[in-house]
């Protein structure tokens, strides 16, 4: 079966394929983060897909309202501490890493990270802008040092002193604790996780998907991999591989990743995180988050 798939970095393939349009031969974009996706249907990238397969295996509100685009797996955004230091009922929400007693204690990614812009996103769509702003500002005003780095450098961050609460994705956490590298063990076991808003909305959820590029050659294959992709038999290699949650609601996630906690997942479609992107880049410029 012949069908091209294009997946890479993500910001830099998006604006690849928007340059290059259908001089590219691709007919499947694979990406990160529901912010990326949604940008790639606003540069009118992807085409829609009638797929009752895709239908059955993935959940609505991870699914464009417009079927331009798919989740194929999906990760948490979750609260890490030092156990030594921090009483984990203490940050219970997002909004708690605000409180002041937390001043010179948060280590976390840029502003330009996808999953952080997402997150403002999600806090922006259920609580407003105003809100939002107050979020980032806090977070700021607390951060231990200036953003750098990528999630698993934030869990070495806690782990070696740096400061002591991260945000960061499930998926970092688990693959560290299952390297064959000792010391990444080591520091993934040295730290709690706090899965957080469990008392309101629920957690962010975001995803990997895949959308069909409107002038691919190989539609109807490009569909039939996205539909194998999203099935139980690929579900339960994404899960065992790269340690996310299974998008498709019948595959168990990996013992490791289970062993990170039950949690109540904020059920938001995410088409309206993607909406509100640009709020929350103008939102983090505002309050000086780098």
């Amino acid at each position: 079966i012949k069908v091209n798939v294009v997946t890479a970095k993500a910001e830099e393939l998006i604006t690849k394929l928007k340059i290059e349009g259908k001089n590219t031969e691709a007919d499947l974009l694979i990406t990160s983060d529901v912010g990326n996706l949604w940008q790639a249907k606003e540069f009118g990238l992807l085409t829609p897909v009638g797929s009752e397969v895709l239908k059955q295996n993935v959940p609505a509100h991870f699914t464009d309202r417009d079927k331009e685009w798919f989740g194929l797996t999906k990760r948490a955004r979750v609260i890490v501490y030092n156990k030594k230091k921090i009483d984990p009922k203490s940050i219970q929400s997002y909004m708690s890493l605000t409180e002041s007693k937390f001043d010179d204690k948060i280590l976390v990614r840029s502003s330009s990270n996808a999953y952080n812009q997402s997150l403002l996103a999600s806090i922006i769509a259920h609580e407003g802008e105003k809100k939002g702003l107050e979020w980032a500002k806090g977070v700021v005003q607390n951060m231990a040092r200036n953003p750098k780095g990528e999630d698993r450098d934030q869990i070495y961050g806690v782990a070696m002193d740096d400061g002591d609460i991260a945000i960061v994705n499930t998926y970092y956490l688990a693959a560290m604790l299952s390297s064959p590298n000792q010391k990444d063990r080591a520091v993934a076991s040295s730290v709690g996780v706090v899965f957080p808003n469990q008392n309101s909305y629920g957690t962010h959820v975001n995803i990997s998907g895949g959308g069909v590029l409107k002038w691919g050659k190989n539609n109807k294959n490009a569909i039939k991999l996205l539909e194998f992709l999203s099935s139980p038999a690929a579900q339960n290699i994404f899960a065992h591989s790269n340690f996310e949650y299974p998008i498709n609601p019948v595959v168990k996630p990996d013992p490791v990743v289970t062993a990170l906690g039950g949690f109540k997942e904020d059920q938001i479609e995410l088409s309206k995180i993607g909406e509100n992107n640009k709020k929350a880049v103008r939102i983090f410029n505002e309050a000086g988050w780098r």
